[in-house]
């Protein structure tokens, strides 16, 4: 394990089992003044992000003993939200799709150029920690989310989301009113567009009312033939 120090910053940790790729990540990072912890398999990855406390994580998606994707399960199982951002050399959809299935909240494949490494890293530092973020409570009817919390509720009952529905749930009601087409709705959620003849949307819009709709609730998911979805109350 490395542990590198600077003066301030925000704490990152790295955990790639290539060591020229993770030595120049930790020059690179420690230059642009965050705290670099970088480490080289899935073990030690777990072991940092609980001794270390990050305020976010660079995984390696193929990495020995435990690998990317079973760290960023883990971490989310035991209730860690740290901004996890995924690296791989596999460029195949589904292999983007598992990475943020398994609860990454960005996917960067390789190779890439560190000025976009970095413009994800402080994005998803932005998003970690916006302004007021304890105080903001999304509604629409009898919705309520909590997007510090990562919560949501349908008048008194509690809605189990996955990651991926939450964030598809928060980005229609931030939007409420407003008719999100499937482009946008791809690249805010998934970071990449999938094509008119995808049906991941639409099979997770059906998570999503299923779970809002449970108890006969009227739906607030509405589809825009043609064009996308919107959040708001019906008619």
């Amino acid at each position: 394990m490395l542990a590198r120090s600077a003066p301030t910053g925000h704490r990152l940790l790295i955990a790639e089992d290539d060591r020229a790729v993770r030595d120049s990540l930790t020059r690179a990072l420690e230059l642009e003044g965050y705290v670099v912890t970088a480490v080289g398999d899935g073990a030690q990855a777990l072991d940092a992000a609980a001794s270390s406390s990050p305020d976010v994580v660079v995984l390696d998606v193929s990495m020995p003993i435990v690998d990317g994707l079973n760290v960023c399960k883990v971490l989310r199982a035991d209730g860690n939200r740290v901004p996890i951002l995924m690296l791989t050399a596999r460029t195949e959809t589904r292999d983007r799709v598992a990475g943020l299935d398994a609860g990454a909240d960005d996917y960067l494949p390789k190779p890439f150029e560190l000025d976009e490494l970095l413009a994800r890293l402080r994005a998803l530092l932005r998003r970690a920690r916006p302004e007021d973020a304890d105080a903001e409570l999304l509604r629409l009817a009898d919705l309520r989310i909590d997007p510090a919390a990562r919560r949501a509720w349908r008048a008194e009952r509690e809605l189990e989301l996955s990651k991926t529905e939450f964030d598809l749930l928060e980005l229609l009601v931030r939007n409420q009113g407003v008719v999100l087409d499937h482009s946008t709705i791809y690249d805010r959620i998934w970071h990449y567009d999938f094509g008119p003849d995808s049906k991941n949307l639409a099979v997770y819009i059906g998570y999503l009312r299923r779970k809002t709709e449970a108890e006969g609730e009227p739906r607030l998911i509405q589809t825009v033939r043609g064009v996308g979805y919107a959040a708001r109350e019906s008619g």
